[in-house]
């Protein structure tokens, strides 16, 4: 989804002022500080309901989360718009803008947390992102609305608040195993899969081959983000890509749980292979929670593992796009200085948000615990929640159907999909039986 227009040219300058991908990271930074000096200590979240939407709203003191929800929309949109002010935006368009597509996202929660639908384990970001893809194909994006549609800023500056939930005192509780299982299946399957996806299937476009490599390998959408910055992806490749992410997670955490127990496979082996395999989080714990809480708390451990991997991925595509990818046969092309350009500035964020709350946050108040449950879970969280789902309804906004086909021709980019994640799901399993299953380490638990 990213755009030339993100990328300045080769050799040339820009004002980090007036660059959005900079924006993210003092956005991002500004919300960890507001939160972590008790200035704002909540955000509101949507809850669940059966057959009446408002129960939703209602807190378990008996109030409700509507003026909450309206603090939560006056800041942001104050924020955001001061960030479309330097850039040279229109600001009374653009919260006219944003204001619909944080309704979308609200009506997004609002149908995850439906019961009956929330059993099926359909996440908000799937509703988002068909809600605007609805629009965007039926009566079209009107101007007025395509000036709030800020995907990557939304995106980004939520990835940096993700950073801060990446907390060190975590990580090291699995251990060796832990990262055993997190980093060495990760570059052995983004290689592959480029190869795969360029030498047996002939995929001419790169960046949309790499898109889907980081995004089955890595994360699911933080890393697709991030490859489709550093190998200058365009939108219509970032879109595919996570919407077969999405829709793959969505099946992959309903199916594996299932196969670990009815295989009657180690409950940590089983954990560790989903927190390795399932591309999000949200969806990781959701899945592993089915096997019990040390299940859990194994797989969402080395999904977090995982997730530290972001920033060295981009900045590994984007060295390897600019020495080789970009080069012609006399060896010309762009020059190293490139690789910074293109390096996501988000990801300055995110490992600086999760040093600063590991190493100076966690002291403070005494335990990662402390700082989840004080900082991150009634704050930081969901605000990054929120950002998310309005970046997927405004990814589902700037999509068409007919550009998207275009890029289904011959299926390749399914089987690239489909021979990759089998391909990850097996390496995944392997790894997670020598590290969790005695056989290069000793068993461990969170």
């Amino acid at each position: 989804m990213t755009t030339s227009e993100e990328f300045i040219p080769i050799g040339g300058k820009v004002s980090a002022l007036k660059s959005e991908d900079w924006w993210s990271v003092w956005i991002g930074v500004l919300i960890l500080i507001l939160a972590a000096t008790g200035l704002v200590s909540h955000a509101p979240k949507i809850g669940t309901w059966t057959t009446n939407p408002l129960d939703a709203y209602t807190t378990k003191d008996g109030g409700n989360i509507f003026i909450s929800l309206l603090f939560l929309w006056g800041g942001l949109s104050l924020i955001f718009m001061s960030c479309v002010r330097v850039l040279g935006g229109r600001i009374w368009t653009f919260l006219l803008g944003f204001t619909v597509i944080m309704l979308l996202a609200e009506a997004s929660f609002l149908l995850e947390g439906q019961v009956a639908i929330k059993a099926k384990d359909l996440p908000y970001a799937l509703w988002a992102l068909l809600f605007g893809l609805l629009i965007s194909n039926t009566v079209g994006v009107p101007g007025w609305l395509l000036e709030g549609v800020k995907s990557e800023l939304y995106i980004k500056t939520g990835l940096v608040l993700l950073g801060a939930e990446i907390l060190f005192g975590n990580l090291v509780k699995l251990g060796p195993p832990g990262l055993f299982v997190g980093w060495t299946v990760v570059p052995i399957c983004v290689v592959f899969m480029y190869w795969f996806g360029v030498k047996v299937l002939g995929m001419s476009n790169r960046p949309f081959v790499m898109v889907i490599a980081a995004s089955t390998s890595v994360c699911g959408v933080s890393a697709a983000i991030a490859a489709a910055a550093a190998s200058k992806a365009t939108k219509e490749d970032l879109t595919l890509g996570v919407g077969m992410t999405m829709i793959f997670t969505v099946l992959m955490m309903i199916v594996m749980p299932g196969i670990v127990q009815t295989t009657g496979m180690d409950l940590r082996v089983g954990a560790a292979w989903l927190g390795g395999t399932i591309d999000a989080t949200g969806a990781v714990v959701a899945a592993a929670a089915f096997l019990g809480d040390e299940a859990r708390d194994i797989a969402a451990v080395v999904k977090m593992i995982q997730n530290i991997l972001i920033g060295v991925i981009a900045f590994a595509i984007a060295l390897f796009w600019v020495t080789s990818v970009e080069r012609d046969s006399s060896g010309h092309g762009p020059s190293l200085l490139e690789v910074w350009v293109r390096l996501p500035k988000f990801i300055l964020g995110f490992v600086a948000a999760s040093r600063v709350f590991s190493f100076v946050l966690v002291p403070i108040f005494g335990s990662p615990e402390a700082v989840e449950k004080q900082i991150i879970k009634p704050m930081t969280a969901n605000v990054r929640g929120w950002l998310f789902c309005m970046a997927f309804v405004a990814i589902g906004l700037e999509s068409n159907f007919k550009a998207l086909a275009g890029q289904m021709i011959g299926g390749k980019p399914i089987y690239l999909y489909l021979i990759g994640q089998t391909f990850n799901l097996a390496l995944s399993l392997l790894a997670a039986w020598l590290a969790f299953g005695g056989i290069l380490f000793e068993r461990v638990s969170p």
